[in-house]
């Protein structure tokens, strides 16, 4: 499964803008409601549309994208990992972001593959990219559940 997923990301990770925008145009397809959360300078983005061009936006689909890296290029040892992907976690929570929302990236991140690799995106590498996202999120997770009492 390791090698699956280092194979399929090697494929994308060419242009990863350009498939981080397939993934979070997805994601707000899907949840239009996660839209509001994307403030910079405390300006509210109108629509998806204006939200993905926006260049801080861009950012933030590198920094996704350089997380994914990230995992891709520690599959054997996820857990060195584990103290960043614990703060990104808090990071999001503080945001505003719930837990549930992250089962909607999934299906984006999964429908991206799928976009993306077009025939190469088999059963198995579902699988295998199912398995390290879940993953991934459980370390986030724990971020969340480390929250200090009161808060």
């Amino acid at each position: 499964q390791r090698a699956l997923i280092r194979e399929s990301w090697q494929r994308l990770s060419g242009s990863p803008v350009q498939h981080g925008l397939v993934l979070f145009s997805r994601l707000f397809d899907l949840d239009p409601d996660l839209l509001p959360l994307f403030q910079y300078n405390c300006k509210q983005f109108a629509s998806p549309q204006e939200c993905l061009s926006a260049p801080e936006f861009l950012d933030h689909i590198r920094k996704v994208m350089l997380v994914i890296d990230a995992a891709v290029s520690h599959l054997e040892n996820l857990s060195c990992l584990e103290e960043y992907l614990c703060n990104l976690g808090k990071k999001h929570q503080a945001v505003g972001v719930k837990v549930e929302s992250f089962s909607t990236v999934g299906e984006s991140l999964l429908y991206m593959l799928e976009k993306c690799l077009g025939a190469a995106f088999s059963p198995e590498v579902q699988e295998a990219w199912s398995k390290l996202y879940s993953a991934v999120v459980k370390a986030m997770q724990r971020g969340w559940e480390r929250l200090p009492e009161g808060d």
